[in-house]
């Protein structure tokens, strides 16, 4: 096997095939010179087509993928789930209830091949702990997501993303972070738009093939990031040890998190380290910089 590297990609965005402003090529352009290795073009309920095979001197690669969308009460309840590698259009379901919903369309994407990503689940504030819970075979759930009115974190009595993923780690369901810009904003950059290049996942993987890379997102070979750039992440059944790649003037802060979100131990500087103590259930970290940005790296079950 090939030595493992880290690829840069994204898995959630938007082009003018549902409502994206810009048209799928000038969509692909605009992370292919923004230096990511991988993409998934995730349109609402509309398997965006592109070669997948040809390269047309790009040095990403594409993956298919869609935005299942189905609502409860009209508009009033949303609920967003990515298809990450499928190999058909799937139908969005809407049924009578959120969770039914939720739990079909996940069904209907593993059945057309594909990886399950629960998407912003405070978009409207559709989508509780509890509803997540009591649904079976998603693979990730997004602790960030780039969109401006997605609730990602949250308020004093409104649980932030990374709060609902801890409530759901602690129910024992093995699931995994990601981040995503959900672009749809790629003309007009400003704080009020959906803009390109404000989350993606840094997957670890031996080549880069879309292969490769669902093979990744499966296992939870990869971290997520805002901005945090990661050289090494080593996990065993001792504990946690990271590299945080440096950068002049900044400082970072890693927070280690057990069982019910509890802040277990934090670190400062590029080495951040946690031995277990003991816990039964699950460890993971949230790094953050000086400047706000941050990473998040999956869990380890002990």
């Amino acid at each position: 096997m090939s030595e493992l590297s880290w690829f840069k990609g994204n898995i959630h965005c938007h082009t003018t095939m549902s409502d994206g402003d810009a048209d799928p090529k000038t969509a692909v352009d605009w992370y292919q010179s923004h230096g990511y290795d991988f993409l998934v073009l995730s349109d609402h309920n509309h398997l965006t087509l592109f070669d997948y095979q040809a390269k047309d001197n790009r040095d990403l690669i594409l993956i298919p993928g869609e935005e299942v969308t189905s609502s409860i009460g009209g508009d009033s309840i949303p609920i967003h789930i990515n298809g990450i590698g499928i190999n058909q259009l799937v139908e969005p379901a809407d049924c009578k209830t959120v969770l039914e919903s939720l739990q079909t369309n996940i069904d209907r994407i593993l059945d057309a091949g594909g990886l399950v990503s629960i998407n912003h689940p405070n978009y409207k504030w559709a989508l509780t702990p509890e509803i997540i819970i009591s649904s079976t075979g998603a693979n990730m759930l997004e602790v960030f997501n780039g969109h401006p009115k997605t609730n990602t974190f949250g308020t004093g009595n409104k649980l932030s993303a990374e709060q609902i993923w801890d409530a759901v780690l602690t129910s024992g369901q093995k699931i995994f972070a990601a981040a995503t810009d959900d672009a749809h904003n790629y003309h007009d950059f400003t704080p009020n738009h959906s803009n390109p290049g404000r989350g993606w996942l840094n997957v670890r993987a031996s080549d880069l093939t879309p292969g490769r890379i669902i093979d990744s997102l499966r296992s939870g070979d990869f971290y997520s990031s805002t901005g945090v750039v990661l050289n090494r992440i080593n996990t065993d059944q001792k504990g946690i040890a990271i590299e945080i790649e440096k950068v002049p003037f900044v400082e970072y802060e890693t927070i280690f998190v057990g069982e019910g979100g509890k802040i277990l131990d934090k670190c400062f500087g590029n080495n951040p380290k946690y031995i277990f103590q003991g816990e039964k259930s699950y460890v993971r970290a949230t790094i953050s910089d000086s400047n706000g940005f941050k990473a998040w790296i999956q869990p380890v079950h002990v």
